[in-house]
């Protein structure tokens, strides 16, 4: 028996045989052609049969695990499609006269070595994007099987180095108990896919690939982040004990689908959910949420070669506000592009730093007209639900201003145009800039509310990107600058008589809710399935005591001491 450690990705407990997952072998070697057409016309039956194989891929995401995760698929659609990466390919076959392997190899490296010293992440993972469409490819060129991990029909825990979009898309759950791999992290796509298809999974072992032997018997613990390899009868015995403690905690939860959520002393507060498109509210509905908390409408414009039109989304805000119903609210983020997720038909510049550069709320006051078709659209749905429109990327008072003033223009439009538009919209800001936090007073007096983005927040704050493995031990959400920050927001709502919520991946967490709690924080807006556990951990939790706690826990020195501190006043 031995054990390795990495990050718990996906919560659960899996027990079975290991099934390596293996790239085949996609060696080359630089041959001189004689029919360079017929070179040309290999490459491009390759991408055709690609195309196709995507194709299915995307259709059988979108059916398993959503639109957000089916648009994966559509972006490696258009990596295919790209004449920035074909034509160089077909350029080097016809000047260098080789073969279309070596011309595919020779492109697609060049483009990956570049995205991966890129500092942003959406670059970073254009190139994995780029790896994983162009390994297919490849293999059809080579005349190789590629992996398939749809054709797995028996009960296995997969391993491997990583596992792409397109590997991911495919496990099927009834078979693929979990998996674990030696690269990865939990706001990977493999890892969040695996939390939407309820797999447990632990990524970031480093060497699983190496310590792990086809067929051998595997435990996943997706709770504490262990890979236990052949256990002995005794571990299994003690871990089929554990699966079964988490089915039964699962059942537990399922019983507060429909129970509020209070604190022990009878304090409510709101779990509400993120989604990216109306595909995404069943799973709210049946985790029990009270709401959405962030609706991130950059997916209507994605995987598209065009701007999505006003009746295009109008009907998706309309269908997300009828499913919520008149008594759960909506917060709708208005459009949260550029920068770090750019759109192939806008031409957006190329930015040194595009984290802090021309994206969100900064393209859309100097792109308008996309900005009033989205608040039209918004408008025009307003009467099907308890709507909420909120803008991001809010650094200054005036930002605001302009994008409230431009929003109540569109309004009027629409009422003198007959339309009918509802007169309780509240309009908000998300606090994810510094700067917005700091001087949350003078905000509170113009928003309707705040939603505090903490995943920007956090790396903005500590300057670490959390994308950045050298820094990310930064990367502190209990760190206590940010606990002091959150707290000022807080603070700066409830003396204006505001509401204050949490959209970043900290209002699911189980160390910071109580911390939250404590600062008096009345939405939490996280992933579908995490809201039941955390309904299950407030009603644990005296929100009158851990607010006794918060000038302990602010006035801390290391988000160490915080962590420490919490668990012993909560026993976790």
């Amino acid at each position: 028996m031995s054990q390795l450690t990495g990050i718990a990705a996906s919560s659960g407990i899996a027990i079975a045989k290991a099934y390596k997952l293996a790239i085949p072998d996609l060696s080359i070697n630089k041959k001189e052609i004689a029919n360079i057409d017929q070179e040309i016309d290999r490459l491009l039956k390759a991408l055709d049969v690609s195309k196709s194989e995507l194709e299915k891929i995307k259709e059988h995401a979108r059916t398993s695990l959503g639109d957000e995760h089916a648009e994966i698929f559509s972006a490696h659609l258009l990596v295919l499609s790209d004449p920035e990466l074909i034509n160089p390919i077909k350029d080097k076959i016809e000047t260098d006269n080789i073969n279309a392997e070596f011309a595919l190899n020779e492109t697609a490296q060049m483009f990956i070595e570049m995205f991966e010293n890129m500092e942003n992440e959406y670059m970073r993972e254009r190139a994995a994007d780029i790896k994983d469409v162009t390994k297919r490819v490849m293999a059809h060129l080579l005349g190789v099987s590629f992996p398939n991990p749809a054709l797995i029909d028996e009960q296995v825990i997969v391993i491997a180095d990583d596992l792409t979009p397109s590997d991911t898309a495919q496990l099927n759950k009834k078979f693929v108990q979990g998996f674990t791999t030696n690269t990865g992290g939990r706001t990977s796509h493999s890892a969040i896919m695996a939390r939407s298809l309820e797999i447990p999974a632990v990524v970031g072992t480093k060497d699983v690939t190496k310590q792990i032997n086809e067929g051998d018997t595997i435990i996943v613990d997706g709770i504490e982040g262990k890979v236990i390899i052949n256990p002995s009868a005794e571990e299994i015995q003690t871990y089929q004990k554990k699966q079964e403690d988490f089915e039964l905690q699962k059942k537990e939860w399922a019983k507060l689908k429909d129970e509020p959520s209070v604190s022990k002393d009878g304090q409510h507060v709101e779990l509400v959910a993120n989604i990216g498109t109306p595909n995404d509210v069943e799973g709210v509905l049946n985790n029990g949420g009270e709401g959405v908390g962030l609706y991130r409408t950059e997916f209507l414009y994605m995987g598209k070669n065009e701007l999505p039109t006003e009746e295009e989304q109008f009907d998706a805000y309309r269908s997300v506000l009828e499913q919520m119903g008149r008594d759960k609210p909506v917060v709708v983020r208005t459009l949260d592009i550029g920068g770090d997720k750019e759109l192939p038909y806008l031409e957006l510049p190329d930015e040194m730093n595009p984290f802090l550069g021309y994206r969100a709320i900064r393209l859309c006051l100097e792109r308008d007209d996309i900005f009033r078709t989205q608040l039209r659209a918004l408008l025009r749905a307003s009467t099907y639900g308890n709507l909420k429109i909120m803008f991001p990327m809010i650094a200054t008072l005036d930002e605001f201003r302009q994008a409230k003033a431009i929003l109540l223009e569109e309004k009027d439009k629409l009422i003198q145009e007959g339309t009918e538009i509802s007169e309780s919209i509240e309009i908000g800001i998300m606090v994810e800039i510094p700067s917005t936090a700091v001087i949350a007073r003078q905000f509170a007096k113009e928003v309707d509310f705040f939603s505090i983005g903490t995943n920007d927040l956090i790396q903005y704050t500590l300057a670490a990107d959390r994308m950045n493995e050298r820094v990310s031990y930064l990367y502190q959400p209990y760190h206590p600058a940010i606990l002091n920050l959150v707290n000022n927001v807080i603070e700066a709502a409830h003396a204006e008589g505001k509401w204050a919520g949490m959209c970043g991946e900290m209002a699911g967490d189980a160390i910071a809710i109580p911390i939250l709690l404590g600062l008096g924080l009345d939405e939490f807006s996280m992933s579908a399935t995490s809201i039941l556990p955390a309904r299950t951990q407030l009603k644990e939790l005296s929100k009158e005591e851990l607010a006794s706690f918060k000038d302990q826990f602010l006035s801390m020195g290391t988000a160490d001491e915080v962590e420490a501190f919490i668990r012993e006043k909560t026993n976790q």
